[in-house]
């Protein structure tokens, strides 16, 4: 009889990281392909409501309960003139819009996206063009959403339709200002001078609200950290946040190595935790500045497709990874190393939300379905809510050809004290063996098993369609609580939820 191999983990309610910010469940819908045109909106479908919004797509929205979604973009917003997006729709112009290459129709604007937030249960956390355009646009932008009446701009809304301010909190100074592919790219001190710049012109209009600097587009970025250095040293004191964006993929079919790149995304987060606390110890300041990792998700598989495409046209299909099994776990292992950065890592959002390198597809007029990483999503948002808890780990380790010492099991446990709930995240690394836990839960006394999720398949190239859906998770997961004790049994390769609740609430 083979024997298992074996890791341990002690949690504890008084091990506790932060609270966790809802809004570290968010996600990301751009003028970039199929995820507006034919993704949220598609006038025409079976399902469309009565403003053109696909209610099979609200519906799957709403079951991940996302709580903030960025828009327009990317690296749309960046030449992008808002107003364009505003007014009747028979006026509005046709572009030839620059970042993709397209025709944007503009027939989905800052108010449509407003009302589909509204229905999905959402907020909006809105991109201000720095690339073309700066403070001005800015401003009339944010005055033209938040401002009750009685301006310009304001008044202008109220003609459109909508009385009442959508009193956006949340604004993105910008896109990946650092990207040579950006249009209007910036050196980090034009960006940190017109960043400063705006933050105080919009904060004067709306004191407030909440805004995010431009970080570094990858931690492969050439200036990564330097960039978050010299621009938060302009935009420090008038800003909340710093935003990280980073996309892995399997390139070299080394699947061990593939999901060890979670390790990265952890050494990303705490080199920019470090360069916000440089910055606020140079300035002798009492402020903390948060992250917003505002982009992340795996992007690979569509690289190629993409060059093949005609310019010009309307929302043709871009960036359409269809995931795998294999994606899924890497997605799970992302968002638990989130879940363990809750101090600092307040906002992120998964890019993007449909069709786009997206948990969601759609075909035009016809299906919509879940890809594989819809599930790590859907239940870490549905279930990953309340504080972050410190569990000390002791896993077995492996090497791979780009890593060493990448421990088999990647955890972060949530504790939920209205519910009195406690939920363990796990990811077994371990591409032949099941792997067994051990987990010490002594300070949760009386709690009780409710159910052990397990998403898990064979092939690590397992793909969902239209069709079939080949990779879905379980309930049958093994996991018994005695004597304070945890032990549970983590399938080879397999992305786990083991939930726990106090015994008469179970």
């Amino acid at each position: 009889m083979t024997t298992l191999q074996k890791a341990k983990m002690v949690i504890d309610k008084d091990y506790r990281i932060s609270e966790i910010d809802k809004r570290v469940y968010g996600s990301f819908v751009e003028h970039l392909g199929r995820a507006v045109y034919g993704g949220i909106y598609e006038p025409g479908h079976p399902t469309a409501d009565e403003q053109g919004f696909r209610k099979d797509v609200i519906e799957l929205v709403k079951e991940l309960q996302v709580p903030i979604v960025r828009y327009p973009g990317g690296n749309f917003v960046s030449a992008y003139n808002w107003e364009d997006g505003v007014g009747p729709k028979e006026e509005r112009p046709r572009r030839l819009e620059l970042a993709w290459r397209t025709v944007e129709t503009n027939e989905l604007g800052t108010n449509e996206f407003m009302d589909w937030a509204k229905k999905v249960n959402s907020e909006a956390m809105m991109a201000v063009n720095l690339g073309t355009r700066g403070i001005d646009a800015a401003r009339n932008l944010l005055e033209y959403c938040n401002h009750p009446s009685g301006s310009y701009w304001s008044d202008l809304r109220i003609k459109h339709g909508y009385e009442k301010p959508h009193n956006i909190k949340t604004w993105c100074l910008g896109n990946e200002m650092d990207g040579p592919w950006q249009v209007g790219h910036k050196t980090p001190v034009e960006y940190g001078r017109l960043a400063l710049e705006t933050a105080k012109a919009m904060k004067l209009l709306d004191p407030s609200i909440e805004l995010v600097s431009c970080g570094s587009s990858s931690i492969e970025m050439p200036l990564f950290p330097e960039w978050e250095a010299i621009t938060l040293d302009h935009t420090y004191d008038h800003v909340d946040y710093v935003s990280l964006h980073q996309y892995y993929g399997n390139r070299n079919n080394d699947t061990a190595s593939y999901l060890a790149k979670s390790l990265d995304m952890d050494a990303f987060i705490r080199t920019v935790i470090a360069t916000c606390d440089y910055i606020k110890a140079k300035k002798r300041s009492k402020k903390t500045v948060n992250l917003s990792f505002d982009e992340w998700n795996v992007w690979y598989h569509s690289n190629d497709q993409d060059q093949k495409l005609e310019p010009w046209t309307v929302a043709p299909p871009q960036l359409e990874d269809v995931y795998n099994f294999e994606d899924a776990l890497l997605v799970g292992c992302m968002l638990t190393t989130m879940l363990n950065h809750a101090d600092r890592v307040k906002m992120a959002c998964m890019a993007q939300l449909v069709n786009v390198i997206a948990p969601i597809m759609t075909e035009n007029g016809g299906r919509a379905w879940k890809q594989t990483i819809f599930y790590p999503y859907y239940y870490t948002s549905v279930y990953g809510r309340g504080i972050a808890l410190h569990s000390v780990i002791n896993s077995p380790k492996y090497d791979s050809k780009e890593y060493t010492d990448v421990p088999y099991l990647e955890s972060a446990v949530v504790y939920n004290e209205e519910k009195e709930e406690v939920v363990i995240f796990a990811v077994n690394r371990n591409l032949e063996e099941a792997l067994e836990l051990n987990c010490d839960i002594r300070s949760f006394e009386d709690f009780k098993l409710v159910e052990h999720v397990v998403l898990e398949h064979d092939d690590p190239k397992a793909i969902n369609t239209a069709s079939t859906e080949n990779v879905l998770p379980h309930a049958n997961g093994i996991s018994k609580v005695q004597d304070g004790s945890l032990e549970s049994v983590l399938p080879k390769m397999s992305w786990n939820m083991i939930r726990l609740a106090k015994s008469s609430l179970k």
